[in-house]
């Protein structure tokens, strides 16, 4: 549980952010800060977080500005008099940008966004909230959001498949530099978000285009992003005090086997 634990969640304007957000509110969360470049859908999360039970705030924030994101950490400083854990959750994926995405095709412009979102950020953001986690008695933490895509290949997604795999290693180095602050992360697969959504109803057979997708895992269906949230807010909590620089798949059991599923 987190009870009465201060957070900041980025990218949390939907999707697995928003319900991380919600998630830490249930688990009894003081408070959220909310960050995301979409103030409008982090304006609604903000109301979901409140309706749990937390305080809550909405931050506007182009994760591709260092003055951003410094400004970002201090206000959720300022707004909430602490910091107890970090969720580097936003993210993007280069196909959401351009129709030409393999290595040969992929502009330097879109290469440089999903890097500079991707890692970057989490690393900037890290940078700045640091010495608040430091400061915390309350278990301070951090989870990162990583990718399934960063530890096998992805067709047609060369930076976002280095980005994620870099977070995963980042998340390693900043455990050994920042503890006693945890640093941990998850690598979702397929999970129900608008972006895996739109994703597969841009395909000439949406339905057949899911059901390839799916065919890796062991589990037929997309994951919820409740069940993100609720290992995410498992790392962050003190049940998990003894763990950190681990990283944890939530795939419906994609990376378990070799095998591909055609019925």
């Amino acid at each position: 549980m987190l009870e009465g634990k201060i957070g900041l969640v980025t990218g949390a304007a939907q999707g697995i952010g928003r319900a991380i957000a919600v998630e830490m509110a249930r688990q009894g969360s003081r408070a959220v800060a909310i960050a995301d470049r979409d103030l409008a859908g982090a304006e609604d999360t903000a109301a979901l977080v409140r309706e749990a039970g937390g305080e809550a705030e909405a931050i506007a924030v182009d994760l591709r500005s260092s003055e951003q994101i410094r400004d970002m950490v201090e206000r959720a400083m300022g707004s909430f008099g602490g910091l107890d854990l970090l969720f580097n959750n936003a993210g993007v994926i280069e196909t959401a940008l351009t129709g030409e995405s393999d290595v040969i095709t992929l502009s330097e412009e879109a290469w440089n966004t999903v890097y500079e979102i991707n890692l970057r950020a989490v690393w900037l953001t890290t940078k700045f909230a640091a010495p608040h986690l430091k400061r915390s008695a309350r278990g301070p933490a951090i989870v990162n959001t990583a990718s399934v895509s960063g530890l096998i290949g992805l067709a047609h997604a060369p930076a976002y498949g280095s980005t994620k795999a870099a977070v995963i290693q980042l998340t390693r180095n900043c455990a050994v530099e920042l503890a006693p602050v945890r640093c941990n992360c998850f690598a979702p697969g397929l999970i129900e978000t608008p972006l895996t959504r739109n994703f597969v109803e841009r395909a000439a057979d949406p339905a057949a285009f899911e059901r390839a997708m799916l065919a890796p895992q062991l589990i037929k269906r997309l994951g919820r992003p409740e069940e993100v949230a609720k290992l995410a807010c498992f790392l962050a909590s003190d049940d998990a005090a003894f763990i950190t620089g681990a990283m944890f798949p939530i795939d419906g059991g994609a990376l378990a086997w070799r095998g591909v599923d055609r019925h």
